[in-house]
């Protein structure tokens, strides 16, 4: 089959090596509009979920993002700048940019042509493609084109937010609210790397106008932010991804459906067919394990209709919760200062069912986390568990290599021994 992926980011780059460790038979196309190398995003999250799935897939590409990952191992919620309370918790993350050297890599190896720097202008251009994958993020150009059929709605959230990194590198995973004269604004925060975090603000559409951000060029933002942060950047700047460009990226979020996520030979992926907001940290999730679900109703049914059917219908499914939680937590955050004036634990509580209601037992387990020697045996406790199942994923990964394929490239094909 001959597909062409629109979109050179997690989902076509993972959906072309998932297809091509299928079918190495498929003739695969990536094409993405930026150069090599250049990302706009930071940090992207990863759960142990999605990386159980990433090894079972691929154990060759998930070795090497997991080789180094940043981690934590709690998350605190700051108010004030002087309240603090801890929620538990673990995850792990890792460089955009890094995550996408890796799957391009790995997709070039598996055969797969990867462009850079073509823009899809016209999709005549791909009128010989048996299937078209659009993956090319919440604005796709390629959905579009054929909005009669995929009849794309996009809820456009309240608040404002913004993508920037900093050198300053916290512990934990952070949530900080800081009440000004316009109204509260926070930021929530994770490692990536050793000497990066990612550093995403938010705050009300008023807080937003109250503050000048309408009116401030790049520079001066920063510079307004690092002064209401300063207490927790600790003398660090803030970086802007897009400054070069002249602009500073305070978006809204757009919450991305669609009635249908096929058309003819075109299939929605990633954040072209749904959107999750970024404070449960699912988009990366979702784009991969997309990829993973289309290849594999692919390799399952020979009809390619019925191949696209079965994919879309089983995605939903997967996904329904994460999106159902998304909402509920998008909802919260444009709520912060209904909320914000309870006791500090009991504020960072409600901000951890915001996803969802939990058993009493939660919140008692809750209360035992703001006690420092009870916290360090939640974070052994939970350390040894994450230690157990990366173990596990590992023994699968050498089983699944040893016992399953070698893959040798040999003139740009894959010879499976």
């Amino acid at each position: 089959m001959k597909i062409v992926c629109v979109g050179g980011g997690p989902a076509g780059l993972y959906f072309a090596i998932s297809a091509k460790l299928r079918d190495r038979d498929h003739d695969i196309t990536v094409i993405e509009r930026n150069p090599a190398g250049v990302t706009y995003g930071w940090g992207v999250t990863f759960s142990d979920p999605l990386l159980d799935s990433l090894y079972h897939n691929d154990p060759h590409s998930a070795r090497r993002i997991f080789d180094s990952p940043a981690s934590w191992g709690n998350q605190e919620v700051h108010v004030r700048g002087t309240q603090v309370a801890h929620l538990g918790g673990y995850g792990f993350a890792i460089g955009r940019k890094h995550l996408l050297d890796i799957l391009v890599q790995r997709a070039i190896d598996l055969g797969v042509d990867v462009q850079f720097e073509r823009e899809v202008e016209d999709l005549a251009e791909l009128a010989d493609a048996d299937l078209i994958v659009a993956c090319d993020g919440a604005n796709s150009r390629v959905r579009r084109a054929h909005d009669e059929h995929f009849q794309t709605d996009a809820d456009v959230g309240r608040n404002k937010y913004i993508w920037l990194g900093t050198h300053r590198v916290f512990e934990s995973f952070m949530f900080a609210f800081e009440e000004t004269a316009a109204g509260w604004i926070w930021f929530y925060s994770y490692p990536y790397n050793t000497d990066t975090t990612t550093f995403i603000v938010e705050c009300s559409p008023e807080t937003w106008t109250g503050l000048g951000f309408d009116e401030l060029n790049p520079d001066e933002s920063l510079t307004l932010l690092e002064e209401i942060f300063a207490h927790h950047l600790d003398g660090h700047s803030l970086m802007n991804s897009m400054r070069d460009l002249g602009k500073v990226p305070w978006l809204n979020f757009p919450r991305i459906t669609n009635t249908s996520w096929h058309h003819d030979n075109i299939v929605l992926m990633g954040d072209a067919a749904h959107t999750t907001h970024f404070s449960i940290g699912s988009g990366t999730t979702l784009a991969m394990q997309d990829a993973i679900g289309l290849a594999d109703s692919l390799d399952a049914h020979d009809d390619l209709q019925v191949a696209l059917k079965d994919y879309e219908e089983t995605r939903r499914a997967e996904i329904m919760g994460l999106q159902s939680a998304a909402l509920s937590s998008t909802e919260w955050f444009e709520e912060v200062p209904g909320y914000i004036d309870q006791p500090v634990t009991q504020f960072a509580y409600s901000l951890w069912k915001r996803r969802g209601n939990y058993p009493l037992w939660r919140y008692q387990l809750h209360l035992a986390t703001q006690i420092a020697i009870l916290r360090r045996l939640r974070q052994s406790i939970s350390a040894l568990r994450t230690g157990f199942r990366a173990q596990q994923r590992m023994k699968l990964a050498d089983h699944t290599i040893s016992a399953s394929y070698n893959p040798e490239i040999v003139s740009g094909s894959v010879r499976v021994e």
